[in-house]
């Protein structure tokens, strides 16, 4: 390894130079370390092992360092725990989690925990590889959306590192711009999977660590079902998370907007985002990618895109790429970017997919609390309640079981159903699946219970988030 003599960054052994300050590097173990009146932690040997050299970076949980290996002669990230995180035995447990999870987990595309121990002073220190590069955030935060070749690449890498997470059953759970890692290189970037603290184990004698109705993760990137703290989430909750990224990648924004927590997560569970193709953005987005971003952030999960491979699939193939994200996850930027370029003018010409009506409804789409099909219920109350009439919605629905109803009953089409002695049967057609109130002798208020008892369900949710959130 080599380290600047001024900054003290360190570098791989063929750098020369310091490309923050220009100065020419020396041999990592020759560089001075200069010593910090605010941070008695620099200049410190951790454990006998780390020689603790800078500050990378500070966060609400803990401060993250760039240390030498003094055995394994590298450079690492050690990240130590603020002293009053470290009092929380949660927060030291989920800490250390991140440790044991990193050994079951391949690292190509996740980032590797090598080390977790106390440290002199009462805190506890993860020691793991040191990347270079920056955050999906702070890219984002600076040119605000993403080329296609480049995103079709990020996702495919992100797809194998969770795929190997989830066939462990193991779900991220906080899947957000922040914890992922852009390492750039001239073939373009390696993407690494950071923080796995939050994880769930979905085996069955995993420890649980999160009590029942707790919210975790970030609410711009949260689930339907993780932001009601259902224990029942799975892979598909970062199929979730994965999309409203890419939805912010293609578009510059979040697919679901809010001032606070409470009310962002109120609009995941009521509205549905506008199409990135009827945008206005810096690269074009074909129109297959309106229907993938709409089943990859379906609020039924059993609805949804199962898997994050099958994402990453769909968004190369709407593009028109062949092959799968395993290919592309390998193939350099340079090469996919041509490929969609030859593609692109085409797939534009298609037809958009029609606008939701959920868009700017409040009551949005009919999953969009996951509750069963109040259509179908409806259908089975007028059944049990006017079995005449629920012959004639049949008969709407199914026009050959209409023709034999006509036979069988000819006088029955046009007798006027109970209740509404004027009202003809035959006076107005059925839409399929739905029922007129008046036609079928059901009083027009009750077709609010419905509206009325979502309504309730999301007061409900929104309160128990507003007391999660103040607590």
């Amino acid at each position: 390894m080599k380290a600047c003599p001024v900054c003290g960054r360190m570098y791989p052994e063929d750098a020369g130079f310091c490309p923050e300050d220009g100065s020419q590097l020396v041999n990592a173990t020759q560089a001075p370390v200069a010593s910090s009146d605010q941070d008695p932690r620099i200049g410190q040997v951790l454990f006998g092992r780390y020689e603790v050299r800078r500050v990378v970076a500070d966060g609400g949980m803990g401060r993250v360092y760039e240390a030498l290996d003094l055995v394994g002669r590298r450079n690492l990230a050690v990240k130590v725990l603020h002293q009053e995180v470290a009092r929380d035995e949660v927060s030291v447990e989920r800490f250390k989690r991140e440790f044991e999870v990193s050994s079951l987990l391949p690292h190509d595309h996740i980032v590797e925990v090598l080390d977790f121990q106390p440290t002199p002073d009462g805190s506890y220190a993860l020691m793991m590889e040191f990347l270079y590069g920056e955050e999906l955030r702070a890219t984002l935060k600076r040119e605000r959306s993403l080329p296609p070749a480049r995103i079709v690449r990020m996702l495919s890498q992100l797809a194998i590192g969770l795929d190997a997470a989830h066939a462990r059953d193991l779900v991220h759970r906080d899947l957000k711009p922040d914890n992922v890692f852009l390492c750039q290189t001239p073939v373009g970037d390696v993407v690494k999977i950071l923080d796995f603290g939050s994880v769930k184990d979905k085996a069955d004698n995993a420890k649980k660590l999160t009590v029942m109705g707790t919210t975790i993760g970030s609410p711009y990137y949260m689930a339907p079902e993780q932001a009601q703290g259902l224990d029942t989430l799975d892979r598909r909750a970062d199929v979730w998370a994965l999309a409203a990224m890419l939805y912010e990648c293609l578009t510059g924004q979040v697919p679901f907007k809010g001032s606070n927590g409470p009310s962002i997560l109120l609009e995941i569970l009521t509205k549905e985002p506008p199409p990135p193709s009827q945008l206005e953005t810096k690269y074009p987005a074909p129109p297959g990618l309106d229907r993938v971003l709409a089943k990859a952030l379906k609020k039924q999960a059993s609805l949804r895109t199962p898997t994050v491979g099958a994402l990453a699939d769909a968004v190369g193939q709407a593009y028109g790429l062949g092959g799968s994200h395993v290919d592309w996850a390998r193939q350099d930027e340079a090469q996919l970017e041509a490929s969609i370029a030859a593609t692109l003018p085409s797939l534009m010409s298609q037809a958009a997919a029609p606008p939701r009506d959920a868009v700017d409804d409040f009551f949005g789409d009919s999953d969009s609390l996951a509750v069963d099909d109040p259509l179908a219920s409806m259908d089975a109350a007028m059944a049990a309640a006017h079995p005449q009439a629920a012959q004639h919605l049949q008969a709407a629905q199914h026009p050959q079981a209409a023709q034999r109803l006509q036979e069988a009953q000819p006088a029955a089409l046009h007798a006027p159903l109970p209740g509404h002695p004027g009202q003809q049967a035959g006076h107005q057609p059925f839409a399929p699946g739905y029922a007129d109130e008046e036609i079928l002798g059901v009083p027009k208020q009750s077709s609010l219970l419905l509206p009325v008892g979502i309504v309730v369900v999301v007061l409900l949710v929104v309160a128990v988030l507003v007391i999660v959130f103040a607590l």
